[in-house]
């Protein structure tokens, strides 16, 4: 006999019963629980809001981790996806495409004089996974330097370079030959170099290591000494790029270009998307065959990147970025609470480092209608999109300082 509505013999019943308006539960029931959930879903996202199942709205500071610098459903780019998604949504590299050769030059514009041949992949840690391998195969060697507090992904080679024992631990043995130096200390990452170094990786600004901003003493040192080595730079631009420091990538602070740099997260206007940038002496190690991806470069994360781009050229995004992240620090600065030990931060990406555990305040935030981010265990992260008002963001620092009180 035929299976009613296409049921396969031997599916669970619970398959065919209705679904549940409680969408908190049923995600929990069937996700892999791997994830730390608040307790609010999210249902719809405008500009820099997004609104609850129960139609509270919100501030949104989390935006995505870093995705959302253009706002959550840029008219732009729900148009672009759109049209495409009504062309052609997957074309393998394999071949050519129109979309994507629009987006290669398009990207090459926007990234720094001479990273101008570039990877296409789905989400920074496989950025960063790919850096890892062109470092190591452009340069004949496999030691990789990365820093204390640094994040770069949680798969098995981003995973290596990350700081932080509690994303490392439970997946040793991993990558060998990585080594972890001090942040922001130039000295001690000439000790660490050796013959054996690929490539050093760090961010301009850490996320999740304290929202911590390089010296430019720093990274121009680093550049020079990796030039002096022959080794690799490899820098990590997955969370501040796209404007979000208050230029279109954090390394511009500091008049540096470096080897390789990973990117993602904002990148599609939302869409997933990653990308790495290559100098001529790593493409010229490069060849068919030595890389790739199923999905990298498909035209519908093309076309949304696309409309990205133009987006934050034609609204002079980064400059808003660095303007607006100027006037919150301020505001931030002039809280008066006991609770804060520094404000910090470039663009509008930004971190409040308290006294104790931030997690209670998190919450109280969230309660009040204001949605931020941790970076690490004592520090409140704000990433907000980009195209975020003033208005906005008084109420935010406003909301603080009623939460720290």
């Amino acid at each position: 006999m035929g299976c009613r509505l296409g049921v396969q013999p031997g599916y669970k019943r619970e398959f065919m019963q209705p679904i549940s308006p409680d969408y908190a539960a049923l995600e929990d029931r069937f996700e892999a629980p791997v994830y730390p959930k608040r307790e609010i879903t999210l249902v719809r996202g405008l500009g820099a809001h997004v609104w609850d199942s129960q139609g509270k709205e919100y501030i949104d500071c989390a935006g995505g981790h870093g995705v959302a610098n253009i706002g959550h459903c840029n008219p732009e780019v729900v148009r672009a996806i759109a049209d495409q998604a009504a062309t052609l949504v997957t074309c393998p590299e394999i071949f050519h495409n129109d979309k994507r050769a629009q987006l290669l030059q398009r990207l090459a514009q926007f990234t720094p004089a001479g990273l101008d041949h570039i990877f296409l992949c789905n989400s920074g840690t496989e950025a960063v996974e790919a850096a890892i391998k062109f470092a190591r195969v452009a340069s004949g060697r496999k030691g990789i330097v990365a820093t204390m507090r640094g994040f770069h992904g949680r798969t098995m080679g981003s995973l290596s370079l990350t700081w932080e024992k509690e994303y490392r631990e439970p997946f040793q043995p991993l990558l060998l030959d990585v080594k972890h130096v001090p942040y922001n200390k130039l000295d001690a990452m000439e000790q660490a170099l050796d013959d054996q170094t690929a490539a050093v990786v760090i961010e301009i600004v850490q996320g999740e290591g304290g929202v911590r901003p390089a010296t430019t003493e720093y990274v121009q040192g680093l550049r020079r000494l990796c030039s002096e080595r022959g080794v690799l730079l490899i820098v990590d631009e997955v969370q501040t790029g796209f404007g979000r420091t208050g230029r279109m990538f954090a390394c511009e602070h500091h008049d540096v270009v470096p080897d390789i740099m990973a990117m993602g997260k904002a990148i599609g206007g939302g869409v997933p998307m990653g990308a790495v940038a290559v100098n001529e002496r790593v493409r010229q190690a490069l060849h068919p065959g030595l890389h790739g991806s199923t999905f990298g470069g498909n035209p519908l994360a093309c076309a949304a990147a696309l409309a990205s781009l133009d987006f934050i050229e034609v609204t002079g995004l980064p400059r808003q970025a660095a303007q607006k992240g100027q006037y919150f620090l301020q505001r931030l600065g002039a809280i008066q609470s006991s609770a804060i030990r520094e404000v910090r931060g470039l663009g509008l990406m930004v971190g409040v480092e308290c006294r104790q555990k931030v997690q209670p305040y998190l919450q109280a935030l969230m309660e009040r209608g204001v949605l931020a981010l941790p970076a690490g265990s004592t520090v409140i992260r704000f990433l907000p999109p980009l195209v975020i008002d003033l208005d906005d963001l008084d109420r935010v620092a406003d909301t603080l300082a009623a939460v720290l009180g």
